[in-house]
């Protein structure tokens, strides 16, 4: 018995990929943001890149999932 990845309308293919592209390019950028705003302030930095990174990781998770939907 094989497990199959299930099928999906188009329309929730096309936003999965779509929202992981806009938490992968939004979450660099406020990753850069944190970096940039460490140098003056590090609390800040750190609680404005980790949310960042967070965002950046979630998209990669939906890029994953895209690929397991049935076209």
């Amino acid at each position: 018995m094989t497990s199959q990845a299930p099928a999906r309308p188009a329309k929730q293919r096309h936003w999965t990929e779509k929202l992981s592209w806009i938490l992968i390019y939004a979450g660099l950028f406020t990753v850069v943001l944190g970096i940039a705003t460490a140098r003056q302030d590090e609390p800040l930095g750190w609680s404005i890149g980790v949310p960042g990174g967070v965002a950046v990781l979630a998209g990669v998770v939906l890029i994953y999932i895209r690929s397991r939907i049935k076209p």
